[in-house]
């Protein structure tokens, strides 16, 4: 069992999601709400990242994974809302990325939630342009990707690989696949490199050990590039 555990907020890491969007050559269309979606869709964990819940099974934090499900899902629930107060548009897209997870599941609370933000949806749809219509889709696509690539990022340690929960069969777009991979502790390609330029990240962490006492606080941080010719 790990020593320590290093804990990332949900709302960083979603804030990382943001700087690939910002930076896709072939962007979307919204572009501010779709933007505003992709970088705000865990703002929910603000304050519940705030305190360390201890998983008494496994003896480790719950993470995104295996956080308790009436509560997870109520934050995304008031996720929503946070972002539906900002833009009606990014807030569909939200809705869709969380209804998305619970696809075929018959649990009655899984059940109500994929419900409600159905009818949520159908909702904001009806205030929608044709364009606006024509491109969801494809931005909720977007969004997973963009949230995939960023989670593998805190997810995956250097020699690591692997594909995060919102995208399990691979980083895809538009029918083209995107791979990313560790260089060293502070590289990552990203290949065939989709984005106007590379960037640097700079992210707060927490340390906590298996004692549950804080170790201490630091910053990842690493760069996102192409791979080299």
């Amino acid at each position: 069992m790990a020593e320590s555990f290093v804990l990332v907020d949900q709302h960083d890491h979603a804030l990382v999601s943001g700087e690939f969007a910002r930076r896709w050559v072939e962007g979307p269309s919204p572009l501010g709400p779709t933007l505003y979606a992709v970088e705000n869709h865990d703002v929910a964990w603000r304050g519940p990242d705030q305190e360390v819940l201890w998983n008494e099974e496994t003896g480790r934090p719950f993470s995104f994974l295996d956080y308790p499900l009436r509560p997870k899902l109520s934050a995304q629930w008031r996720g929503i809302d946070l972002v539906e107060a900002h833009d009606d548009y990014a807030a569909c897209l939200c809705s869709m990325h969380y209804a998305r997870f619970l696809l075929g599941s018959k649990d009655p609370v899984e059940v109500e939630f994929r419900e409600g933000e159905a009818a949520r949806q159908e909702r904001l749809r009806e205030g929608m342009s044709g364009d606006e219509l024509e491109n969801l889709e494809r931005n909720f696509r977007f969004l997973r990707l963009c949230d995939g690539l960023s989670l593998f990022l805190f997810l995956y340690e250097p020699g690591q690989t692997g594909f995060p929960p919102p995208t399990p069969g691979g980083f895809e777009l538009d029918g083209k696949r995107y791979e990313l991979s560790w260089q060293n502790e502070n590289l990552v390609f990203l290949d065939p490199f989709p984005l106007t330029e590379p960037f640097d990240v700079s992210v707060p962490y927490r340390e906590v050990g298996k004692d549950r006492r804080p170790v201490g606080t630091g910053r990842i941080e690493l760069r996102v590039s192409g791979a080299q010719p």
